[in-house]
């Protein structure tokens, strides 16, 4: 039986590739009498429609874009009981790199065509009060959101190098905060720099911040980067692109389904996923915000 395909594009991802990466892709798909609907910028609004029509008509949903992309079509799909399918087209493409997806257009086209549909986990966000969202990869408090807020801003750097400088420039401006980190009820104080609660092992563009995740094993990897110094804090972050940064004394690697997060600093600690903003975390007088993993709810062809 063959595929059909309904392509969701995000024409500002990787500054403007999305309309250029869909074009050689769409091509070889309809060479193959697949059928192939694209449809541009569609707004968060009209996504939740266009989805399910999609999955309606029996489509794989094909995200075209970057991880705020793929993210914010991940839940709707996964809601809606469709498949998924993604063509890497932004800033970090992170959660490609972990499903391990091709580049080539070719080797993607092969792929939509003929790859298996597997099941992977997603991250259930919700702030105190609401409302739930969804998330592919990670989400991310402190200094990490920060660094993902700058980048976001970033227009005229080069592709290459926006993750490291925004990095750096976060570090070079970063205050700790005392957080509240409970992982399946075990509660953990820290005074840090960030926590990552992570699906997918990476982000910041190759970023291999958590090691040990798989995106389909049930559970979450929590990464807690203890305060330091912000020279030493600078001095490690080359660590992190190896994932060797967890070895070291101030990082500490949870596991678990249900996290719950607060935190307390100078000002509000920031937080994102999948390099959206989030807004920030609540107070550790408050009721704290929680991220719980759905696992296997997706079905991505990978």
């Amino acid at each position: 039986m063959s595929r059909s395909f309904t392509f969701l594009v995000n024409p500002s991802s990787g500054g403007g590739a999305a309309p250029e990466a869909v074009v050689p892709v769409a091509r070889l798909l309809r060479e193959a009498d697949a059928r192939v609907d694209v449809t541009y910028s569609p707004g968060p609004v009209a996504m939740a429609g266009l989805v399910a029509e999609a999955v309606a008509r029996g489509d794989v949903v094909v995200s075209v874009g970057g991880d705020g992309m793929l993210s914010s079509l991940a839940g709707l799909v996964a809601d809606a009981g469709g498949t998924l399918a993604v063509v890497p087209a932004g800033r970090g493409n992170d959660f490609a790199r972990m499903l391990g997806l091709p580049s080539e257009p070719a080797d993607l086209g092969r792929l939509l065509l003929e790859g298996e549909v597997r099941p992977v986990d997603l991250v259930a966000w919700t702030p105190p009060g609401g409302p739930t969202r969804s998330v592919a990869g990670s989400v991310y408090a402190g200094v990490d959101a920060r660094a993902a807020a700058y980048v976001h801003r970033m227009r005229r750097v080069p592709k290459q190098l926006q993750y490291p400088l925004g990095a750096l420039r976060a570090l070079a401006t970063y205050q700790p905060a005392r957080y509240r980190v409970s992982v399946d009820g075990d509660v953990r104080e820290h005074d840090a720099a960030t926590v990552v609660v992570a699906n997918s092992g990476y982000y910041g563009k190759g970023m291999h911040v958590a090691p040990p995740a798989t995106v389909d094993d049930g559970l979450l990897d929590v990464i807690v980067v203890e305060a330091a110094s912000r020279i030493a804090l600078m001095r490690a972050l080359p660590t992190i692109y190896d994932g060797s940064h967890v070895h070291r004394d101030e990082v500490h690697v949870l596991r678990g389904a249900r996290v719950e997060i607060a935190a307390t600093g100078r000002t509000p600690v920031e937080v994102g996923g999948d390099g959206e903003p989030l807004g920030v975390l609540p107070d550790l007088s408050g009721a704290p915000a929680v991220a719980e993993v759905r696992p296997a709810v997706l079905s991505v062809i990978r």
